[in-house]
């Protein structure tokens, strides 16, 4: 089954910044290009850390808490340590966060979906074959595969679901989307044939949900695998007058 890949929906124009470059001119970058983020690369465009519009907010408010005319707060060693490096930081490679979160354009796009929501981040610098940066991704980029018409979900199930995989003619289930709730009526002959065809229309693109209104004529939920014969075969009654 085909899956859109990250690298359909990334930004290609990436703004970045060096590990030199200056504090005020990422924070110009932010503002100037209206974005929210963007990723620290080296010489060879390899991404070392990203740095985020928290990060900088962070900055100006750990460097006025060390003004001599507030009051001093006591923190654990090491936080006070990387309270008082970040408050100084004056260029991107010692204000940013690594090491990176990053995701490859060939991954699909709900692999990088997955990896925003574990890790908590909003954007994922997308890398090539040789890890270096090609482009970069948001939260709202992954949403584009929800906007997929209704007509091209359909025609997915049915190519890739039911002829492809099950083996069954076009029209052996009803298959009807509206705004992506895909809703598969008629009759199969085993219940695993049901099964796989809602599971494999739940893992497609742009599908929000699946309403299953399948039914079989044979259950064959408690055949071992070894018996249960390939999808597509001919059905269990021929079969079996067969081997008369």
């Amino acid at each position: 089954m085909k899956h859109n890949k990250v690298g359909s929906v990334m930004t290609t124009d990436v703004v970045r910044a060096g590990y030199r470059t200056p504090f005020k001119e990422v924070a110009r970058l932010l503002a100037d290009r209206r974005i929210s983020g963007l990723p620290v690369v080296d010489d060879d465009e390899k991404v070392i850390g990203v740095i985020s519009e928290t990060d900088l907010v962070t900055r100006q408010s750990e460097a006025f808490d060390r003004d001599e005319t507030r009051p001093r707060f006591r923190f654990a060693p090491l936080r006070a340590h990387r309270q008082a490096a970040r408050s100084s930081a004056f260029t991107a490679g010692q204000l940013m966060t690594a090491p990176p979160v990053t995701v490859h354009a060939e991954e699909t796009i709900a692999e990088a979906a997955r990896t925003m929501v574990q890790r908590r981040v909003e954007r994922l610098p997308v890398l090539d074959e040789e890890d270096r940066l090609v482009g970069i991704v948001t939260r709202r980029d992954l949403l584009q595969v929800f906007l997929r018409p209704d007509a091209e979900i359909r025609d997915e199930v049915i190519e890739e679901v039911m002829v492809r995989t099950l083996r069954l003619p076009p029209m052996a289930v009803d298959v009807f989307v509206v705004e992506g709730v895909v809703t598969l009526t008629g009759q199969l002959e085993r219940k695993s044939e049901t099964e796989i065809a809602v599971s494999m229309t739940r893992q497609i693109d742009g599908v929000v949900a699946v309403i299953d209104q399948l039914t079989h004529r044979f259950d064959d939920s408690r055949l071992s695998s070894g018996e249960r014969p390939l999808h597509g075969s001919p059905t269990i009654g021929r079969a079996t007058s067969e081997r008369r």
